[in-house]
């Protein structure tokens, strides 16, 4: 008889977070894990004491897959802002369960918005999005907090099946949002 297959930490999280993307991290529990990995539930919690460990490292394996997700813009132009924007929204789309996970489930960090725009996973974006549109860091907060206010809340409601996606409307509403928001901080600036 051939010896068993070695079921590793990393094996375990990636079950997980398959079936957080499928439908949904309220499906985490040891035998969903197990049953993904064709085990037993015995090594799901030898590498994690509790499912509640578990979906934590879930969810950071898929805030760095949101990352990687909104960063896959074309190109570093003035509307770089704006393919983060659409990407965004694209990713409630295309990963809902996921989404909803990252975003409407209680485990994000950050408390609000400003908390978010100090963080150290959003300071690439934020200084990307800086020397792309060319703004003190200051009116950047200000641009990043208006676009992604705007577009989560298309993400989220597109993410909950209560609105068609149409690609062109979001366009032009993120457009003249995100537009709106560089004009503002820039006459405050005078």
């Amino acid at each position: 008889m051939p010896p068993r297959a070695k079921i590793t930490k990393d094996m375990v999280i990636d079950a997980a977070f398959e079936i957080a993307r499928e439908a949904g991290a309220e499906n985490i529990n040891a035998r969903t894990v197990s049953k993904k990995l064709n085990c037993s539930t015995q090594p799901v919690m030898y590498h994690f004491a509790t499912i509640e460990e578990l979906k934590r490292v879930v969810y950071e394996k898929a805030d760095g897959f949101h990352s990687s997700y909104l960063m896959n813009v074309e190109e570093q132009s003035e509307d770089f802002m704006l393919g983060i924007g659409l990407n965004y929204i694209r990713f409630a789309i295309e990963e809902p369960h996921l989404f909803r996970f990252l975003f409407q489930s209680g485990y994000v960090a950050e408390n609000s918005l400003l908390e978010m725009t100090d963080s150290e996973e959003l300071k690439p974006l934020l200084a990307a999005m800086q020397e792309a549109i060319r703004v003190d860091e200051k009116q950047m907060k200000e641009v990043f907090l208006t676009i992604a206010l705007f577009a989560h809340g298309y993400a989220s409601i597109i993410a909950n099946n209560s609105f068609e996606y149409d690609e062109t409307v979001v366009s032009v509403h993120l457009e003249r949002a995100y537009r709106g928001a560089i004009l503002v901080s820039q006459e405050e600036s005078k």
